[in-house]
């Protein structure tokens, strides 16, 4: 047996009641009032007495099981702390007990106190320190009252102190089954935090995908007005520039809802909102596979990357042919965004306007599905792919 069995303690949850279930705590009070009567029997049956005299007996027992009673909470006490030397004092002081209880006639009570001390010390002391105690009880049995055939109280004593062993294998049984409760609720609850921050996190990303970018741009066309109205310009150009700043904020108002029913997964198909983001447009759609509906984490990924290609293409080629193809395969979706290159001169002013996205946005959108995205110059203008599982 290793060195470390010899000098561990049973563990705390081990020694505890908490663990107990209620059938066996009420087993355990049944054991000790038929213990406790018939200690009390024993003790009037063996005096041979009758009247006040059997009065006075029951009340010295009663007394004097009340004193081994409290001694035995103070050692259960000691050993769930894990304090060994005020641990060994309390049930030498039991063993005592066993002797005192001798000397009185009660050889039933005195037995009673020395196999109990066998079965909590086996039970709940390191072994290195059960065993002596457990040899110094049954010794005490053997030498006082024992019986007249040896192999009869070798075996006796053997079972006694097997009954304290398997009291202690049940004891560890039962505390590490409360440990792995106690840590499969930890992990449940480090999971639903978890899952609530990822959550946190999805709905911020959504937020600032619309709102940064609607509100960005909207800034951009108010302080062209601004500086436009500075310099005098002409009344058309500064009425455009409050125009497309009321044009984006429309579009992030219906993006802020479109968020919104996403969150609560009331989103409408995919394929009906890039028909009407073509329509506005002026841009084609191409639709390939097998329709089917998409989940809502995907779903959203397709609607924003669409939505940011389409935004780019007015940014950087205004006036470029775009056209979108949307594919369906059976553990995934495609979306192809191609334009030809622009044909008239670039805002410069609106270069701004998509700043905290762009395509490292949506990369990070698709990676976090599991997908991926890839932008790049084609041979003439520039394409962007993105792949998410379905």
């Amino acid at each position: 047996m290793p060195l470390d069995t010899w000098l561990v303690w049973p563990s705390r949850e081990a020694l505890s009641r908490e663990a107990r279930t209620g059938a066996r705590r009420a087993l355990a009070w049944l054991t000790r009032i038929l213990t406790l009567g018939g200690l009390l029997w024993a003790a009037i049956a063996d005096a041979e007495v009758r009247g006040w005299t059997s009065v006075g007996l029951v009340a010295g027992g009663l007394c004097g099981y009340g004193a081994a009673g409290a001694v035995l909470w103070g050692y259960f006490r000691t050993t769930l702390e894990h304090r060994l030397w005020p641990s060994v004092g309390l049930l030498a002081a039991l063993v005592g007990g066993g002797f005192v209880a001798h000397t009185a006639g009660s050889g039933f009570g005195a037995a009673a106190l020395w196999f109990g001390s066998v079965i909590v010390a086996m039970g709940r002391l390191p072994l290195f320190a059960a065993l002596p105690m457990a040899v110094v009880a049954l010794t005490a049995y053997g030498a006082l009252q024992g019986s007249d055939n040896a192999l009869t109280g070798v075996m006796t004593s053997a079972g006694i102190v097997l009954v304290g062993y398997v009291s202690r294998l049940d004891s560890e049984a039962r505390g590490n089954t409360q440990r792995l409760l106690v840590q499969e609720r930890a992990a449940r609850k480090a999971e639903a935090e978890s899952a609530a921050l990822a959550e946190r996190a999805r709905i911020a990303r959504e937020i600032h995908d619309v709102l940064a970018h609607s509100l960005s741009a909207q800034a951009v066309h108010l302080e062209a007005a601004r500086m436009l109205i500075e310099r005098g310009a002409e009344r058309e150009e500064v009425l455009r520039r409050v125009v497309d700043a009321r044009r984006m904020a429309r579009e992030g108002l219906a993006e802020t809802r479109q968020a919104l029913s996403a969150l609560r997964g009331e989103m409408a198909p995919v394929e009906e909102f890039l028909r009407e983001l073509v329509s506005i447009e002026g841009a084609g759609l191409e639709l390939a596979g097998e329709s089917r509906a998409l989940p809502a984490e995907a779903g959203l990924a397709v609607r924003r990357v669409a939505q940011e290609a389409m935004t780019n293409v007015r940014k950087h080629a205004p006036g470029a042919q775009v056209d979108l193809r949307l594919e369906y395969r059976p553990r995934e979706v495609e979306l192809v965004v191609r334009d030809s290159g622009g044909r008239r001169p670039v805002d410069n002013s609106l270069e701004v306007s998509g700043a905290g996205y762009g395509l490292r946005g949506m990369r990070e959108r698709a990676e976090l599905l599991g997908g991926a995205l890839d932008a790049g110059p084609a041979e003439e203008g520039f394409v962007v792919r993105l792949r998410v599982p379905v």
